[in-house]
């Protein structure tokens, strides 16, 4: 049964009705699996990377990292002693531009590591690498994380699924995330969402079609700390894109909640924003544009989804009761039986994304490759 048929979820939503307390604990870390590493080598991802997480590991001492404004983050600067300094800086420039540049990148003569921050959060407990170019002092970041398949498969969902390209690196238990760039969601909501001049109609459009994009390949989580607004100046007006940074919550929890951004308590400014100044044809247009955006992106990349999806449909990415929980709660929102018989959360997805963008069941012949 097409989802157009049906009422869209943001349309089902009221004023004051948040999660109060979705996620109750770290997510168990899944292994990458033969078959997804080899679908990452196919698609090249996988790449001759130096493992370095584990060796990042090696800090001994740490201080509180300040934002520019002097408040505290949830970051630690780590310091190394020297000798491991000197192993780790020629190892994290030459992934660095690896990133950036391709295979056999040897340009990084001229990069200095010069801060390495320590994310004791999450489930990929990251560190983040500042690196400079002492030609003319720009500094970039990049990522190093616990590779982990949930993650892995959030980051491919959203390099074809949404209108954002995703540049990452995977070796071993290394997992390399280039930076993205945008105002913290948090900060936004705090800082900009109130500023005179603000266009209201266009931040609660993108918040719409954001909480659809992620609902329909079950990325969960989406607090205001897992998402950043890209401002872009337009020749009239401002244009705002609301991109996922945070992918560790694909395909886990079974709670429905989890999974509608619009249900988190510190996105509730922008929730009453959007119920504000958007009548219920608006919300059903942008939803519907989002539909129609993200059946024509599955189209496009139709061999790369139904082999993402045909991996993950065989894997174990949930504890079971999650997986039973969270398709008893598909089935009640949208109305339907499609899902009861679903084994995983890779079945779930797959679904999901096939009813609601109304494209074929994504059985795929690479199945027998991985």
């Amino acid at each position: 049964m097409s989802f157009h048929a049906k009422k869209p979820v943001l349309a089902c939503l009221r004023p004051g009705r948040y999660a109060r307390r979705v996620i109750a604990r770290r997510k168990i870390r899944y292994p990458v699996s033969p078959a997804l590493r080899q679908y990452l080598y196919h698609f090249d991802r996988q790449r001759d990377i130096p493992r370095v997480y584990s060796d990042l590991g090696r800090f001994t001492g740490a201080v509180p990292y300040e934002d520019p404004r002097g408040r505290e983050t949830l970051w630690l600067t780590v310091m190394y002693p020297p000798e491991v300094f000197a192993e780790l800086r020629p190892l994290l420039t030459s992934i660095y531009s690896e990133l950036k540049l391709g295979r056999d990148a040897e340009q990084h003569e001229h990069l200095l590591v010069d801060r390495i921050d320590f994310g004791d959060f999450g489930n990929s407990r990251p560190f983040r690498i500042r690196i400079t170019n002492l030609f003319n002092d720009n500094s970039d970041y990049f990522y190093v994380k616990h590779a982990d398949a949930s993650r892995i498969y959030g980051l491919e969902l959203e390099h074809i699924l949404s209108p954002n390209r995703i540049n990452y690196l995977v070796n071993g238990n290394t997992l390399i995330e280039e930076h993205i760039a945008g105002v913290p969601g948090d900060v936004f909501l705090r800082e900009h969402i109130q500023q005179p001049g603000l266009n209201k109609v266009r931040i609660a459009k993108e918040f719409t079609k954001f909480n659809e994009r992620t609902f329909i390949r079950l990325l969960g989580d989406m607090r205001s700390v897992n998402y950043v607004v890209d401002i872009t100046p337009d020749f009239e007006e401002v244009q705002y894109r609301v991109r996922a940074i945070d992918f560790d919550q694909q395909s886990y929890e079974g709670n429905g909640n989890t999974y509608l951004a619009f249900r988190f308590k510190s996105n509730r400014s922008v929730t009453r924003l959007a119920f504000d100044v958007l009548n219920r044809k608006s919300i059903d247009q942008y939803v519907a544009e989002e539909h129609a955006q993200m059946a024509r992106r599955a189209k496009v990349e139709s061999g790369r989804l139904r082999a993402l999806l045909g991996i993950m449909r065989r894997e174990e990415l949930a504890p079971r009761e999650h997986v039973v929980t969270l398709a008893k709660e598909l089935d009640r929102l949208h109305g339907t039986t499609d899902y009861r018989d679903c084994k995983t959360m890779g079945e779930l997805t797959a679904r999901h994304v096939s009813t609601l963008l109304d494209i074929p069941p994504t059985d795929s012949p690479w199945e027998s490759q991985y």
